[in-house]
Parts: structure tokens; C-alpha cells; sequence
């Protein structure tokens, strides 16, 4: 395991971080404030690829990442237990490990990190409560309080000075809307705490509409477009990743602000719920938004590269890039730190796998080969981009500066 991290991290980080050697939670004694549960490696996990450029290239890779905005439009910074049969007990304690080390040399100047999620399971089994969610979002940022590298992000200028300063915006995000319940001024609530994105419906529906698993979608309700023009007065970005089409098409209507969809696909391309389709992605686009290609272990796949790698994460990128332009396109790879096809696994009903991807059979990969965590993910996109001949501005575009033309009109600021 030595050998696999002293190989990825043998060259220079893309970008300097003020990166002290910061471990979560290390203000408290561990066993006696909190359960330890080992922890996954960040580094050298497993032997997922650098994509392959000439020494030529990766200077152009390196003065990319330093002259360009890097934003993660959706991942999960988190670092998961090693037994990943303890990952529900686990989470009951409420306490999301963030991978600072990993995060020191991704590269990413800013990331919208999604929290626990439906995950957040520490009074409820069923996940989304209320309860769960301020919890989750509280305890996360009281680590993150506690070292430099990683700062709380609420305005695009929070971005900017991240950047200068060899720091990481944490941009508070959430896949879906279920905790609001009936209460509109919870998302005032929600905004006061931080949050600055959020997903009209995770796969289940909700007050607001349908997510992607039901098999009717009745599209936004009353409650969900009042909600969408309360965010959109807020200035929390809103997101359809996990919408179902309709309710997506109706958020894209109602929204006065361009909105994102933050990790999918092309369901062109890969038939599955889980993928937008061509009406979808368009209507996104022509509002001004941006999709955000994903990389979350079996999502991302096409007839051309069925089994999971960067290359077919990239071949959906491709595909999007000439449905609406290269404006419209940018990266939400949604991976995290441990074992994620583990994690699949063991929280396939929580977190609705089988019912968004349908009966496809796909080769399944222990891992997604060159963009298994949030430590390698941007690198190799930028490698890639620059091995494919995209120019600087298209780059920049992609990894960034779409995503903050949208802040610039969702956010209050």
C-alpha cells in the first residue's frame, strides 16, 4: 500500500495548499470523545491509473491548474471506514472524516460537497430527517473550523480568495429537498447555515416532486414551485440530478436563474434513469445552466466502454459538449475516499441503486480506473483535455468557469 501512495504522490501537487497535516477531529481524544472505525487510505488505495501524457503536456496540465478556477460542481470529501459492514453504525455517530490529506493535492481550488446525505441515518434509518441534516451539516463544520486548508464557501468571492490563498472552498450542498417537509422557510434556515445548493428530490419523491426511482413522475408540485422561487430569492442553487424528467423540465421552467444538474450523463449514450435525456440536458442549457459529468462507480457507462473507466466518463463529456456546447458542460465526478463500489453495495436500498439504473447488466469494476477519488479526479480530467487537443479556453470553461457564470446568477452574491 506504501509503494501504490509514494507512486501518486511522487510528483509535485498541481497546486500548493496550506495543508498543516490536519486530521479530523484530532481536537478530541479519540475512543474516549468518539468510536474509532478505521479508516480507508486516501492515497495509493488502489492502483487506479494516471491518464498518460508527455512531459510537454503535464507542464500545460500544471500552469492549467495554477491559472484556472478548479471547481467540483459534486463530490463527496468524506473519508469512509475500512469495514464497510460497521458503515451504518458508523454513521449513527455522525461524524464524516474529511480527506484533508487527499484533498492537498487534488488540485481543486473549490468543491460542492454533498454531506451525508440520505445517509445520515443517526436517529432514522430511512435518512433526509431534519434532525439528521443539521447534525450532519453542524458537526461537519465544526472540523472544518478547526484547520485552514478547507474553508466554508457562500459567495463566488469566497472561491476567488480560496484560490489565492492555497485554501479549498466547501461549498454546502444537498442532493435533495425531503427534510424541508412542508416547511418553505426551512431552506431560509438551511441558507443561514450555509448551504448553497440543494436537489429538488434524491431517487424517492418528496413535497416538492418526483425523484428519478418513481415510476410516474407527476412533475413539480405547487409546494416545489413555490420552493424553487423561494431559492432562487435565497440564492441557493438548485439542482435536478436525482429529478425525475418532468419534474427536471418544470424546475428548468419555473426556476428565474439557471439551475445545474450536477453529476449525470447522457442517458443517450447509456440507458438508465440515473442519465439525463437529450430534452433534459437541452432545456438545461438554453436556460443557461451546466450539467455536470459524473464518475460515481456504474453510472457513467456507454456501448463503446461498458466497463467504468475515465474513458467513459469522458465519452459522456464528449457527447454533452456537442448536444449543447462546451458552455454548458462541466464536471461533478460525485467520488469519495474508500471503497465507493463497496459502499454501493452495502447501502444499495438507502441510497436507491438498483431502482435508478434499471435491469442493464454491466461489467461490474472494483473501482472506476482513473478517477477513483477526489484526490486523482481533476488531474486526470485535465490531462485528458489536454491529451485531446481542447484548447486553454475550452478547459477553463469546463473545470470552472461555467460553473461560476451560474453562481454569478443563482447566488445572491
Amino acid at each position: 500500500m506504501t509503494d501504490l501512495k509514494d507512486a501518486q504522490t511522487i510528483q509535485p501537487p498541481m497546486q500548493q495548499k496550506n495543508y498543516s497535516g490536519y486530521k479530523s477531529f484530532s481536537y478530541l481524544t479519540p475512543g474516549e470523545d468518539y468510536k474509532v472505525y478505521p479508516l480507508a487510505p486516501e492515497l495509493g488505495r488502489v492502483p487506479s491509473r494516471r491518464v498518460e501524457v508527455t512531459d510537454e503536456q503535464e507542464a500545460r496540465v500544471r500552469r492549467l491548474f495554477q491559472e484556472q478556477l478548479m471547481i467540483s460542481l459534486h463530490d463527496h470529501c468524506f473519508v469512509a471506514p475500512q469495514d464497510l459492514s460497521q458503515f451504518l453504525e458508523f454513521r449513527r455517530w455522525g461524524r464524516d472524516f474529511t480527506g484533508y490529506e487527499g484533498l492537498s493535492v487534488s488540485g481543486l481550488d473549490a468543491v460542492f460537497d454533498n454531506l451525508m446525505n440520505g445517509t445520515a441515518m443517526i436517529t432514522s434509518r430511512g435518512g433526509w430527517k431534519w434532525d439528521d441534516v443539521i447534525f450532519d451539516l453542524g458537526m461537519r463544520l465544526s472540523d472544518i473550523a478547526h484547520q485552514e486548508m478547507v474553508v466554508p464557501c457562500r459567495t463566488t468571492e469566497d472561491i476567488v480568495n480560496a484560490k489565492k490563498n492555497g485554501q479549498i472552498a466547501f461549498i454546502v450542498s444537498l442532493e435533495g429537498a425531503a427534510m424541508i417537509e412542508n416547511e418553505l422557510d426551512r431552506l431560509d434556515i438551511l441558507y443561514g447555515l450555509g448551504v448553497r445548493c440543494m436537489g429538488i428530490a434524491y431517487s424517492e419523491g418528496n413535497a416538492l416532486g418526483a425523484g428519478l426511482k418513481e415510476p410516474r413522475d407527476g412533475g413539480l408540485t405547487v409546494f416545489g414551485r413555490q420552493a424553487v422561487k423561494r431559492m432562487n430569492r435565497l440564492g441557493i442553487a438548485i439542482d435536478v440530478s436525482h429529478s425525475g424528467d418532468q419534474t427536471a423540465l418544470d424546475t428548468i421552467e419555473v426556476s428565474e436563474k439557471p439551475i445545474f444538474i450536477t453529476h449525470a450523463g447522457a442517458r443517450a449514450l447509456w440507458n438508465s434513469n440515473r442519465l439525463k435525456p437529450d430534452d433534459v440536458i437541452r432545456a438545461c442549457a438554453e436556460k443557461g445552466g451546466v450539467i455536470g459529468i459524473e464518475a460515481a462507480p456504474h453510472t457513467t457507462l456507454t456501448e463503446q466502454h461498458p466497463r467504468h473507466s475515465i474513458e467513459s466518463f469522458m465519452e459522456h463529456f464528449e457527447y454533452c459538449v456537442n448536444l449543447v456546447g462546451i458552455d454548458h458542460v462541466a464536471f461533478g465526478p460525485d467520488v469519495l475516499f474508500g471503497d465507493h463500489v463497496g459502499l454501493h453495495t452495502a447501502l444499495t436500498d438507502a441510497l436507491s441503486i438498483g431502482a435508478s439504473r434499471g435491469h442493464l447488466q454491466y461489467d461490474k469494476v472494483e473501482y472506476v480506473d482513473g478517477i477513483e477519488n477526489p484526490a486523482e479526479a481533476f488531474p486526470n480530467i485535465v490531462r485528458w483535455l489536454v491529451k485531446h487537443g481542447y484548447s486553454d479556453g475550452d478547459i477553463a470553461k469546463a473545470v470552472g468557469g461555467n460553473v461560476m457564470r451560474v453562481l454569478k446568477e443563482a447566488w445572491y452574491r
